[in-house]
């Protein structure tokens, strides 16, 4: 496909610039990037535009943005000011997106035209010209095409769940021993996939068999020796690599390899399916057991289920006896033999928690070094300050939203975006503006917030000097922030000379409870 071209209508016409985007998913091959190019070429000469850049996203779902680069790049040359064209090319409104959300999908749409860019969609049948029919046609095409979604991942799900029954591979790697056999859909063997290879009709199954007997006999040395032996995951993988045995991908063993192994119920023939959700892109969910789709006796058993049982009663009642001061004592001992600590050390070493128990146990893996006795490198408090941050602005929001409903408001936060939404559907993303104290005492604010954030308006909670108690508040429009010059910002910004500013917090509640009731009036 070329990356730009000129189409002229005449030599008196004056060409439009415009770029098309194109997506490329795997819901039908009519979407194929080449298609779309041919019919958006055609739609380009007959309105005498000329076509001098193409951005696009190959083979990529159209539920979210955070996986779609060209759609990425689209938007930031967008608002980064960068787009030198008049109008964007597209397919359809799917191709844009399927977004579960059809704000979501009008919110990037939005972002375009604010910056005096159309989006043109060439082959519906409306124009997208702002007109009451267009908006209404654009609306239904939107839910139409997320509705498409929802249906497409109830029809997988329900094949994948069928599939399993029957004793057939859900899909994915079965894991160290196992391999994957391809059988034809009379039931005939094609052949067995190794590692990096797919099957290549729909029709065909997969069933999971044995691997190289060396491999089986290895996984059934591990559960023996957890179970019999008393031995630990780092034991078992120290004893592999010094017999210069490899993982199926031919890496050394790692403790946390081993315990995958001697955690997954697969070897005891059993297909196991929907243990997490993670539909239409949105949030893993960890299923409760009844929700598990399984065959048991899918393929002999590596192990018995008697053995596997025993194995995770050890792995239950060696997590249990790992009091906190166990685990610091430990951390620390790790840290003297060492001589400091990371999470790669930790995942090495044996009879020790995982990082991410740390943080657990302890609410960071900052404070664990600091019981530990063992100063953590700058990169790890920085990093550990980050993620604190990240939660109290969880918090504030939540904060803002509760009291707004204590006033006698609407709003709900939504967690996963940080926006607290109002009853009228106004959405405020909120952010801090943090005290930083150079080395010369000298106190300057410093603003932390999503200036690219899904949201109408921007709250900025101004710190006091110690970053404990809110001295102020400032109320802008989101494309005010997206807009300021600068990497950095600070409070002395002239953006916040025009913002809205509140005493308290809780005068900017009121206001927003006010302004709710208002509306529902």
């Amino acid at each position: 496909m070329p990356d730009a071209w000129a189409i002229a209508s005449g030599p008196a016409a004056r060409l439009q610039r415009a770029v098309q985007y194109v997506r490329m998913s795997t819901d039908n091959q009519r979407y194929s990037t080449e298609n779309q190019a041919e019919v958006i070429a055609a739609y380009a000469q007959s309105r005498s535009l000329s076509i001098v850049r193409t951005y696009s996203d190959e083979g990529l779902s159209g539920l979210a943005i955070e996986w779609r680069d060209g759609l990425k790049a689209l938007i930031a040359d967008v608002e980064g000011g960068r787009a030198d064209f008049d109008c964007i090319l597209v397919y359809d409104v799917s191709r844009w997106g399927r977004f579960q959300d059809v704000d979501e999908s009008a919110y990037y749409e939005f972002i375009c035209k604010r910056a005096g860019i159309t989006v043109h969609y060439c082959v519906e049948e409306f124009e997208n010209d702002g007109s009451f029919a267009s908006s209404i046609l654009k609306v239904n095409k939107r839910a139409a095409a997320a509705d498409f979604s929802r249906g497409l991942s109830k029809k997988v799900f329900l094949g994948q769940s069928r599939m399993v029954r029957m004793g057939f591979g859900p899909g994915g790697l079965p894991g160290y021993g196992l391999r994957r056999q391809l059988v034809e859909e009379n039931g005939a063997v094609r052949q067995t996939l190794e590692y990096g290879q797919q099957k290549y009709l729909q029709t065909d199954r997969i069933r999971i068999i044995h691997g190289p007997d060396a491999e089986v006999e290895t996984v059934r040395r591990m559960f023996h020796a957890v179970a019999l032996e008393g031995k630990y995951p780092g034991d078992i993988a120290a004893e592999l690599n010094a017999e210069h045995i490899r993982t199926t991908r031919g890496r050394s063993w790692d403790r946390e390899t081993i315990r995958k192994i001697l955690a997954n119920e697969t070897y005891t023939g059993s297909l196991i399916f929907n243990r997490a959700s993670f539909k239409l892109k949105q949030r893993r969910v960890d299923n409760p057991r009844d929700m598990w789709i399984r065959c048991d006796d899918a393929f002999p058993a590596v192990v018995s289920v008697e053995l596997f049982d025993q194995v995770q009663e050890v792995m239950r009642a060696r997590r249990e006896q790992r009091s906190n001061q166990a685990a610091i004592d430990r951390l620390a001992a790790l840290g003297r033999e060492k001589g400091h600590l990371s999470v790669a050390i930790i995942a090495a070493a044996d009879g020790i928690l995982s990082a991410e128990s740390y943080r657990r146990r302890f609410g960071s893996l900052v404070a664990a070094y600091a019981l530990a006795g063992y100063q953590p490198e700058a990169y790890q408090r920085r990093a550990e300050k980050t993620a604190r941050y990240r939660e109290r602005m969880i918090e504030m929001a939540d904060d803002v939203a509760a009291r707004i409903n204590a006033l006698g408001g609407g709003a709900v936060h939504e967690r996963r975006s940080g926006i607290v939404c109002l009853g009228d559907g106004c959405r405020i993303a909120v952010g801090s503006a943090r005290a930083v104290t150079s080395g010369a005492k000298r106190v300057r604010w410093t603003i932390f917030a999503d200036r690219g954030a899904n949201a109408e308006l921007t709250l900025i909670v101004r710190m006091d000097p110690a970053n404990d108690l809110i001295a102020s508040c400032y109320l802008l429009p989101t494309y005010d922030l997206a807009q300021a010059k600068g990497r950095v910002l600070r409070i002395s910004n002239p953006i916040f000379a025009q913002a809205c500013r509140y005493e308290t917090l809780d005068a900017f509640c009121c206001l927003c409870a006010g302004h709710d009731e208002r509306s529902a009036a």
